[in-house]
């Protein structure tokens, strides 16, 4: 007894003291970097000959430079450049300067000084136009500085009047990308200095050298581009550069031109040698087209690009570019007052000796009184007519821009357009069809305009034919013949072009339910119901004629699927989650855990389609179907619980969701008070008491809120469309198996024709499954897809195949996939810095979906001779 109290004394009066460890500070391994400007100085002090310096310079410019090195290294090269005699090393060491300003995170103010000394007293011409170069790169990386700005001006104007035509190139440039834009308030003298900028690069237009003039009108086409109004006095001295003998200053006057015809088109110009006045935009519209006829190539096209976008020009000045005659009403006509007037001061009067002998007429100077240059006539035909196909795709454009601007000129230009598909150039062909489609909603084609349009039918090129048939799809049509016409020419090339096929039908279609009071009276020939064509029943299992009725069935609209399949993974939901099922004990009802497991992953696949199958989804529906991944993710997790053995697995899974319950909440953190007592918000509640709470526990609450959750309402997009796909070849219809020897490869032609695909060269993949279980993934290259039109997409690519020999032939099957990575859609976090990783980059799920029937081909790898 006694040792037993002897004991409880000591329990009692027994204290156990911890002692808190000193924390002791980590050493960190301070690692020191060479001194770039130390390794260069000694580098240049090494170097023997202005060839050894070179060298180095040219091995210091292949390297690196951090920002804070940058300050030491321009100091040494400027000692260098002062100690310098060969101006080859001094050229090299101001184009490092140049570079070295341009570095992220350096001011070059502080060189700025020491670069405008040199180049006081620098006499090369090539090194005086490369330290100009470096001044306007400092100028460019310090848009603010209005102080320096200015003063980079001033230099710029010192040196303009230099002999070397590079140094004025290089100051023009400078004031255009550096002169001022801005007007002060209080001081008038920067307004000044503002107009004194044009004045002084307008003053270089006439410079001897044609690549100065050509410097001054891009440096006033970049004050332009910075923002400040040309003004308009420009328009007469860029007018007289038209003229130039040199194509490049030509070429520039012509787009200064335009640029001063969109700023002031109202404005009224004089016509030269007359008291007549016209539009500014009128006036260069004509001189424009006057240029499309210029001895350069290069001037043509950019002359007839140009006349594409003059929408404000006058009609009977657009009238006028499709014919080479001079109309009358381009002519300034004179009164019968003032024809009297001049007859009877000319003083000349019929002698009378002959009989009907009339007053001598007056003479008229047509060159002086029109209205818009003789050389300006018919620009349009005289671009389709160029010998160049780049002039000519030009000018089919220009016409394409300016005609769905103006009905009326869309409908004179048809014919010129439909004798464009006759072109010897594919590519011009091509661009003549699209233009003609695009403006199709303002055309009427004729007889003889659609007999030109159908003998392109027989062209060789399938994307000719191809286009063409969506030409057919959306154009008017003027007389029944005509669509006769195109019915019997269409057949034709069905005939010649199996391959075709789909494209015709297609064509078919559309081109009745456009012309339905056209079609009405050939319905009886078309259909054979005419007495006269009374025949033998038709097969009513010709496949041509089932493909037909298929495509009359109205497909599902996007958003009725899109809702329906949201439905049906909610129905899912609510199925896997009934209360009689997760009553009894696991073991005993494992059919409920293969219930609620497919369920599962049913919804997972679903919600994938949802969003990577549908284009027009917005981030509101993005949010529901991800929240309706995670309730997938959630039941998941359930079954997986009540199923395993052991804890350990299941701690890993519970802290995995609740990292993705995380991420759910960063990546949609504004879209959360749209989601009140959904499952997500209940879980957010929670989160503090599952982040302590053991594994059993954690699923017994997502069982609880799973089913306590409210059911989220799918806000539906207003244009919502479900990617599609349909492949045309192979056909899948021959018995007889494509063969080749094992061991080999054979292509397969595959062509398929997708809707709604959001970038489909890097989304659609061909997929291969041979019947051994082997599965091939083909990534089409980019140059393999076609965009006939918007939403629409062509694949025509080759697919190799390859196997071991089989004894018998056998199906292998093609169909097309749509990769997706779960992350593609996830908005960027708000509260993720610049250089931080997203981590849904480390869980980002990538994935497959079939888009399109699988075709069976027949295939026989045959074993190989010996």
């Amino acid at each position: 007894m006694a040792a037993h109290l002897k004991k409880r004394v000591y329990e009692e009066f027994t204290k156990v003291v911890q002692q808190q460890q000193e924390e002791i500070a980590t050493k960190k391994l301070r690692l020191t970097k060479p001194s770039k400007s130390a390794a260069l100085h000694i580098d240049l002090c090494k170097a023997t000959s202005p060839a050894d310096a070179l060298q180095y310079l040219l091995q210091f410019a292949r390297k690196p430079v951090e920002a804070e090195s940058v300050e030491g290294v321009v100091r040494i090269l400027l000692e260098h450049y002062y100690k310098e005699n060969d101006p080859s090393v001094r050229l090299k060491i101001a184009s490092l300067l140049g570079l070295l300003s341009k570095t992220t995170g350096f001011s070059p103010d502080c060189i700025m000084d020491d670069a405008i000394n040199i180049l006081q007293n620098e006499k090369s011409h090539q090194v005086l136009a490369q330290l100009l170069d470096t001044l306007l790169a400092i100028g460019t990386k310090l848009p603010e500085n209005q102080a320096i700005q200015m003063r980079l001006v001033d230099v710029a104007c010192q040196h303009l009047t230099d002999t070397s035509h590079g140094v004025r190139n290089k100051c023009l440039q400078l004031l255009g990308n550096l002169g001022s834009l801005e007007k002060s308030i209080t001081k008038d003298a920067e307004g000044l200095a503002t107009r004194d900028v044009q004045k002084i690069i307008g003053d270089y237009f006439s410079d001897q050298d044609p690549r100065v003039r050509t410097a001054a009108i891009k440096a006033m086409l970049q004050l332009h581009e910075r923002g400040l109004k040309l003004h308009q006095t420009i328009y007469n001295q860029a007018c007289k550069l038209l003229s130039d003998d040199y194509e490049q200053v030509r070429s520039a006057a012509v787009q200064l031109i335009w640029v001063v015809s969109q700023l002031y088109p109202e404005s009224i110009v004089p016509i030269p040698s007359s008291n007549e006045e016209i539009r500014l935009v009128d006036d260069a519209f004509g001189k424009i087209c006057h240029m499309v006829s210029d001895g350069s190539w290069v001037v043509r096209v950019q002359a007839a690009k140009l006349l594409g976008s003059m929408e404000q020009v006058s009609s009977h000045f657009l009238e006028q570019t499709l014919d080479k005659k001079l109309m009358s009403d381009l002519r300034r006509k004179r009164t019968a007052h003032e024809r009297a007037k001049e007859l009877y001061s000319s003083g000349e009067f019929s002698s009378g000796r002959k009989w009907g002998d009339d007053a001598p007429k007056e003479e008229v100077d047509t060159g002086a009184v029109n209205l818009i240059e003789s050389g300006a006539c018919g620009a349009f035909v005289h671009g389709l007519e160029d010998e160049m196909y780049e002039v000519r795709i030009a000018a089919v454009e220009a016409l394409c821009m300016l005609a769905q601007s103006s009905p009326s000129f869309a409908e004179k230009c048809l014919d010129f357009l439909v004798d464009m598909f006759n072109d010897e150039i594919e590519e011009v062909r091509l661009q003549s069809i699209h233009t003609m489609r695009k403006i199709s909603n303002n055309i009427t084609l004729r007889e003889d305009q659609l007999d030109t349009v159908l003998a392109v039918l027989e062209d060789s090129s399938r994307d000719i034919r191809e286009a063409l048939h969506e030409l057919l799809c959306c154009t008017n049509v003027s007389t029944k013949e005509g669509i006769h016409l195109a019915l019997v020419e269409l057949l034709k090339n069905l005939t010649k072009y199996p391959t075709d096929r789909d494209s015709i039908w297609k064509c078919l279609k559309f081109l009745g339910s456009r012309h339905p009071t056209l079609v009405l009276p050939l319905v009886p020939e078309l259909l054979s119901t005419h007495p006269f064509f009374d025949t033998a029943e038709p097969d009513m299992d010709d496949p041509a004629d089932l493909q037909r009725l298929g495509e009359l069935q109205s497909e599902l609209a996007g958003v009725a699927d899109f809702s329906a399949t949201y439905l049906r993974c909610q129905l899912l939901l609510i199925k896997a989650l009934q209360e009689k099922l997760w009553n009894v004990a696991a073991p005993l009802y494992l059919k409920q855990s293969d219930l609620a497991s497919a369920a599962a992953k049913q919804i997972m696949e679903e919600t994938y389609k949802m969003e990577f199958m549908y284009s027009g989804v917005e981030n509101k529906q993005v949010v529901i179907i991800h929240h309706m991944r995670l309730q997938a993710k959630a039941l998941q997790l359930i079954v997986t619980a009540r199923t395993t053995r052991g804890l350990d697995p299941l701690f890993g899974m519970c802290e995995k969701f609740l990292q993705e319950v995380d991420f759910f909440q960063r990546y949609f953190i504004t879209d959360l008070p749209h989601l009140q007592d959904s499952f997500v918000d209940k879980l957010l509640d929670l989160m503090p008491r599952l982040m302590t709470s053991k594994p059993a526990e954690v699923v017994k609450i997502l069982q609880t809120t799973l089913r306590q959750s409210a059911f989220l309402h799918l806000p539906l997009p207003e244009q919502i469309h479900k990617a599609s796909a349909t492949i045309i070849e192979p056909a899948g219809e021959s018995d007889n198996p494509l063969r080749f020897t094992s061991g080999l490869v054979v292509a397969l032609d595959v062509d398929a024709t997708l809707e709604h695909v959001q970038d489909p060269q890097n989304t659609v993949k061909v997929q291969v499954l041979y019947p051994d279980g082997q599965a091939q993934l083909i990534h089409p290259k980019p140059a393999d897809f076609r965009n006939p039109g918007p939403g629409r997409h062509r694949l025509i690519t080759q697919v190799y195949l390859s196997h071991t020999a089989w004894t018998e032939p056998c199906q292998v099957e093609v169909r097309l996939l749509l990769s997706y990575n779960s992350s593609a859609r996830i908005p960027k976090c708000p509260w993720m810095e610049g250089g931080e990783v997203s981590p849904q980059v480390e869980t980002s799920i990538e994935g497959t979906i079939p888009f399109s029937k699988p075709v069976k081909v027949y295939i026989m790898p045959k074993p190989a001779r010996r």
